[in-house]
Formats: structure tokens, sequence, C-alpha cells
């Protein structure tokens, strides 16, 4: 399998080669966009490596766009303005850690809960980025999603990965393994503790989390002026 794997990539990687030199000549313009670029394509290779994927048709489709997804993503992280910081050697953002998860209050405050409901009701559209909390036994972190159905009229929402929500953000779906999730209204900590990656366990702060590409590109979708 390893090797078949290897030839994969080989494969792949010679059919792009104007592609990746084009990445690299980005240096020119974007200081540190080489080292960036090269974190990225470690840890994605290694999670593609690592997971459950058995069609190397699908497999090599996913290969053959690393180099688009990765060099409009170190693009973003280099260039834009935000208030979070790139850690250019890791490929993530990085911001200050709150002591607590800043969602949990979240979703235990009644008055929090009908904010949501409100902010959904308003602002639901196809491709909107959102965050989730995620609790798997005390253990704590916010996961970017986006929304991709809704109902008509608007009454639940679906996203992408964790499924269907009400407006106020409960889950529709059964819960696996005890692992609960809620869809929150996001704000501005709400965000870059989601984007950087913070987690949480019963003592307090735990090692951050690194965000798989599909994360990193839907954080790239954020308009932080409106959580500013």
């Amino acid at each position: 399998m390893f090797c078949e794997y290897n030839n994969l990539i080989k494969s792949v990687m010679n059919d792009q080669q104007p592609n990746q030199t084009n990445i690299f000549g980005l240096a020119e313009q974007f200081p540190n966009v080489a080292e960036l670029c090269n974190a990225l394509y470690e840890r994605e290779l290694l999670s593609l490596a690592t997971s459950n994927i058995k069609d190397p048709i699908l497999l090599k489709r996913k290969l053959s766009g690393l180099t688009y997804h990765i060099k409009n993503a170190a693009e973003f992280l280099i260039n834009e303005p935000t208030p979070i910081d790139v850690d250019v050697h890791n490929g993530t953002w990085k911001s200050k850690q709150a002591n607590k998860c800043p969602a949990a209050k979240l979703v235990a405050d009644e008055q929090s809960i009908a904010k949501a409901e409100t902010w959904f009701t308003q602002h639901h559209y196809h491709g909107a980025v959102v965050c989730v909390y995620v609790n798997d036994y005390g253990n704590e972190h916010i996961e970017l999603d986006s929304i991709d159905m809704f109902a008509n009229p608007v009454s639940k929402l679906h996203t992408n990965k964790f499924g269907w929500f009400t407006l106020n953000g409960e889950s529709l779906e059964t819960a696996k393994n005890h692992v609960t999730h809620r869809l929150i209204k996001p704000n501005k900590a709400i965000f870059s503790a989601a984007c950087s990656g913070h987690t949480w366990n019963t003592k307090g702060k735990s090692t951050p989390r690194a965000l798989s590409l599909r994360e990193l590109l839907l954080s790239t979708n954020i308009n932080w002026k409106t959580f500013s």
C-alpha cells in the first residue's frame, strides 16, 4: 500500500511541476511563503497517508488539488490583514488562548442561545463559515464548518460536516460516543479560537490541534470586519 501511495504522489507531483514552480515563485512577492507551503504540504500529505481512503482515484483527485488549495491558503495567510497572526513554520494561525473555552458559557446561557437563533435567522446563506462547539467528555474545541443547506422556510440549517442544527444551535443528529455538538453564534473570540485550533480539557488549556486543509481554507473566507 505504501509503495502504491508513494508512486501515486510522484505521478501527481510530476503532472503538477509547472504549478509547483509557481508556488515557490511567490516567494519573491510574499516572504516566507515557501516555508509556509512546505509546512502545509507536509501536514496534508501525512493526513492523506494515514486516512481511510481506499479508492486510488479519489486519492489522486485530492492530491491533484493540493497545489491549488495550498497556494490559495498560503497567499491569504501571508498577505491578508487579520486580527490573528500566522505561524509560518507550522502553517497555522496563532492567537492568545483563553483559560476556558469561550463557547462553553454560550451553550449553557439561555440569552446567548436566543441571540444565536436570531443571528442565524438573519445570516444564513450557502457557504457561510460557522463555528461548532465540540465536547468529548470534557475535551473541548471549536471547529469551523460551512452551511450547505437550509430548510425553506428556514427552521434548521445543515453544515457540511456536522449535519443538521436548529436555528438556536441544537444538533439534530444522533450523538456518537457521547460527543456533543452545538452550532454557536460567531464572534471574534470564537473565530480566533477555532482558527488557532485551541483545545481545553478538565484541567484547562491543552495542546492546540492542527486544522485540516479544509478548515484552513474555510478560515480564509471569514469576514473579520464583521466581527471586529
